[in-house]
């Protein structure tokens, strides 16, 4: 779990940037912590358009979502996260998926879970919650948590 690839070009502008800017550590840091995620332990750097993230959270969840927090921010094309550690003993793989042109949270839990379980469409929005506010507000290039069933 170290390298994650993230759209330079799509994602939440964080201050006055541009797609060839990338945003200032204090403004990532601030976004993340702006999220409530339980990432007090956490810090962000910059390399490039690469974010660094380091510290400690308290379990896998928490750990994603940081990933995505920070990456889902315009002018950031990598999360670096091999020293960001968890505490809890259930620390697995993480699974993304990046939303492309025409998808919805319904298609891409099919796509996920299998055909006949959209309805689980809710994991996936719940799993990225606070940063989707509403399940029909996601746009291509996003980087979305797609939980497993078993952890839901």
């Amino acid at each position: 779990m170290g390298l994650f690839s993230f759209i330079k070009s799509a994602g939440k502008a964080l201050g006055i940037t541009s797609e060839d800017e990338t945003p200032t550590a204090e403004a990532l840091q601030k976004e993340l912590d702006k999220q409530n995620l339980g990432t007090d332990g956490v810090q962000v750097s910059i390399e490039g358009d690469k974010a660094v993230i380091k510290g400690d959270v308290a379990d896998q969840s928490i750990f994603e979502k940081a990933i995505v927090a920070v990456g889902n921010s315009l002018g950031i094309s990598k999360v670096e996260a091999s020293d960001l550690k968890v505490a809890a003993a259930d620390a697995g793989e993480p699974v993304f998926y990046t939303v492309v042109k025409g998808d919805n949270l319904w298609k891409i839990a099919e796509a996920n879970y299998g055909k006949g379980k959209g309805a689980k469409y809710t994991v996936i929005f719940e799993a990225n919650e606070p940063m989707l506010k509403h399940p029909d507000k996601i746009y291509p290039g996003q980087v979305l948590r797609i939980p497993s069933l078993d952890a839901a």
